[in-house]
């Protein structure tokens, strides 16, 4: 009797502590995987809707100010003492937080899906993490550690990375029918905001726009530096997106009305671009930023990133049975050298974030609470998935 009531105790106690810990491991994947749907659709949506005649800063503005409405009531109630700590020198850190992680980065992004196509875009969204590491090599914010197993992991993998976007914009080859593309006639494509032309999509300049994309990933990089003075200045996670955002919005106005005087422009109606905004706001700001936050405070910086690949494997393949985009052996060939250089750089980062926890010393539960993971590429993500 005894043994069978110190099993059942034991039953008691073990269940509530198993039955979460099998629910996040399930949950956890599952979240990033709705994180990598909904920059899918959100590339797709800006795609047509840009095709459809929409302005960049157009989107840009409506988005963030969708973002900051939705971030609002998270930042007043889970951090409304932050708002003690605004002062004049943290809304400027803000600003150029704003200015780079919105407007440079996210207007670039926008400006370079126009000139090319979604399946081309999302390879330099998988380029970000890289990016950030060679500017903060050569800023010296962050060692190269060569002489480590790591640390040359980390640059074999970037090295790769860097191969494979040359072969992406560069080569051509034959071009692959996979399957019967443009499944969206023309008619139907205009039907739900696509472009008048019957040619479409029409890709408008791939140059232009691989060098919008370039511009885009330095100004994210550049982000990361500002972001990384944000948090120390003002550490915190709603708050903190919520006045970005607003920020955002405001530049995004201003720069939107000085490039495009055209007022009709900003009018929203009942159609795609509409439908996009809301999407973009909710799912791809808000949504993705909650998510990946749990995700990086539950298993660390990396691996939100370790998803990137499945968004651009769906991206690629809608975009060609879709909008008919094509898809060559050189486009394949220098995604699937980004994919193994971007998992190469991650595993290194991630190699070395652990060796460096292990290095700090844990006497007691306040320095073990203190230990916190580093900002991750994630929305980096937060704004990132555009």
């Amino acid at each position: 009797m005894e043994c069978s009531k110190g099993t059942n105790m034991m039953a008691e106690t073990m269940t509530p502590k198993t039955k979460p810990w099998m629910a996040e491991r399930l949950l956890l994947p599952l979240s990033m995987v709705l994180v990598q749907l909904f920059t899918i659709g959100a590339l797709l949506l800006a795609k047509l809707s840009f095709n459809s005649g929409m302005a960049p800063f157009v989107l840009l503005a409506y988005r963030n100010l969708i973002g900051t409405v939705t971030m609002l009531p998270f930042a007043f109630w889970f951090e409304r003492q932050m708002m003690k700590k605004v002062n004049y020198k943290v809304l400027g850190w803000i600003f150029f937080n704003a200015l780079f992680g919105i407007v440079l980065a996210m207007g670039l992004h926008y400006y370079g899906l126009r000139a090319t196509n979604a399946g081309y875009t999302v390879n330099f969204l998988n380029l970000v993490p890289v990016v950030t590491f060679i500017i903060a090599a050569i800023f010296r914010l962050e060692k190269l550690k060569v002489k480590t197993r790591s640390g040359m992991i980390k640059v074999i993998g970037t090295v790769i990375c860097v191969v494979g976007t040359m072969v992406v914009s560069l080569y051509r080859g034959k071009l692959l029918h996979l399957w019967p593309t443009h499944l969206l006639k023309p008619a139907q494509l205009r039907a739900i905001g696509g472009s008048d032309d019957s040619t479409f999509p029409t890709h408008h300049n791939m140059l232009i726009g691989t060098l919008f994309l370039c511009g885009s990933c330095l100004s994210y990089a550049f982000w990361f530096i500002v972001q990384a003075k944000v948090n120390k200045e003002f550490p915190s996670k709603y708050f903190s997106t919520m006045l970005a955002c607003l920020m955002g919005t405001i530049q995004a106005v201003v720069i939107g009305i000085a490039v495009d005087r055209d007022r009709s422009a900003w009018a929203l109606h009942w159609d795609l671009q509409l439908i996009t905004i809301i999407y973009s706001g909710v799912f791809n700001t808000a949504a993705t930023f909650c998510l990946i936050t749990w995700a990086v405070s539950r298993r660390g910086p990396t691996y939100p990133s370790m998803f990137n690949s499945l968004a651009l494997i769906i991206t690629v393949v809608l975009d060609s049975m879709l909008l008919g985009s094509d898809i060559s052996v050189g486009s394949l060939l220098g995604a699937f050298m980004i994919i193994i250089g971007l998992y190469s750089f991650l595993w290194g980062k991630g190699k070395e974030i652990k060796e460096q926890q292990q290095q700090v010393p844990t006497n007691t539960d306040a320095d073990q609470s203190k230990i916190t993971y580093p900002k991750s590429n994630g929305e980096v993500r937060i704004m990132l998935d555009t």
